[in-house]
């Protein structure tokens, strides 16, 4: 991997956990944890999905395109996952129910 792969894959987690904040207010954590949700997610996220696609190869051999696309995916799914559980952990903890 290189760094701007990881580099796309962490901005695509935050901007990923700040949407699934917006669009799931009862999870949000505020832009700045949206954001820091959203990083490590995508940073988790997009390394799943370079696993599960064989490492990056067949996206790496459409041009890095593919590999751009697939960290952009898998950063921003990522991250609006992790920002989801944290958001659950912090409800649970919090007493609120939603």
């Amino acid at each position: 991997m290189d760094i701007m792969g990881l580099v796309v894959q962490l901005i695509s987690g935050a901007v990923g956990g700040n949407i699934g904040g917006a669009l799931l207010k009862q999870f949000s954590l505020g832009p700045v944890g949206n954001s820091i949700a959203g990083i490590v997610g995508g940073g988790i996220g997009g390394q799943i999905l370079g696993a599960l696609m064989g490492g990056g190869g067949a996206a790496a051999a459409a041009g890095g395109m593919g590999s751009i696309l697939s960290g952009v995916a898998g950063g921003g799914i990522g991250g609006i996952i992790v920002m989801i559980i944290v958001g659950i952990i912090k409800n649970m903890m919090g007493g609120k129910s939603s």
